[in-house]
């Protein structure tokens, strides 16, 4: 379960859809950036998943409340997305989560497709993460400075992924390993947005079992 969580910024109200974990314990966070769809029930579904590991997790809204009903609009909504307000409103919503009572202070940033490459130019551009998880997206190379980034990254991306040929996350992860960063790298025997369980023309039940075994440890390690 998901409840409705607001926050302000680059000067506005931005919201999102929180998961709590259980129990009282001081819990590490986890900012969660959305499909090119938006945020919607798949989106809000990940958070409670992530809750269910123990992190406190919140799905942020890049669209200011808009979803996309198919491809086309997605398209369209994708297209119009500035990066920069993009990680602004990601690096708001690591210091909403810090300021919870119930936050250990730890923020992570993980994102899918779209979200997947937001995840990144936030580790770049988002000053105190701690974790970066992207799954298949890769920025544009202007947001990617990784003399700013402060995270250690899992990447996960498919080997027969016809939007992101496995030498764009290659390149990433070795220029971070040359500027001295931490960007570990998974390639799985599926397409592109293998985690979407709702979609079985791309959903790829064992390759989604592994990266999401793979991530919690990942941020257990690194969020607490």
């Amino acid at each position: 379960m998901t409840q409705p969580f607001a926050f302000s910024a680059a000067g506005r109200t931005v919201t999102g859809a929180l998961a709590l974990p259980k129990g009282d314990a001081p819990a590490g966070a986890l900012v969660i950036a959305h499909e090119w769809y938006g945020l919607n029930d798949d989106m809000k579904h990940m958070a409670a998943r992530f809750a269910a590991e123990g992190f406190i997790a919140l799905a942020v809204d890049l669209y200011d409340g808009r979803v996309a009903a198919d491809t086309t609009e997605a398209m369209q909504l994708s297209g119009a997305l500035d990066t920069r307000d993009a990680v602004r409103v990601i690096a708001a919503a690591a210091d909403a989560l810090r300021a919870l009572p119930s936050s250990n202070g730890k923020v992570g940033v993980t994102g899918f497709c779209l979200g997947g490459a937001m995840a990144i130019a936030a580790a770049c551009g988002a000053p105190g993460l701690a974790a970066a998880v992207p799954f298949y997206g890769t920025p544009n190379p202007e947001y990617v400075d990784w003399s700013r980034c402060e995270a250690a990254l899992l990447g996960h991306y498919g080997m027969h992924d016809p939007i992101i040929p496995m030498e764009r996350p290659r390149a990433l992860a070795d220029a971070a390993t040359a500027a001295g960063r931490s960007f570990a790298l998974h390639f799985y025997d599926a397409g592109h947005a293998f985690m979407r369980e709702g979609d079985a023309n791309v959903y790829h039940a064992p390759s989604a079992a592994l990266a999401w075994e793979r991530t919690a440890a990942f941020l257990r390690a690194h969020l607490g």
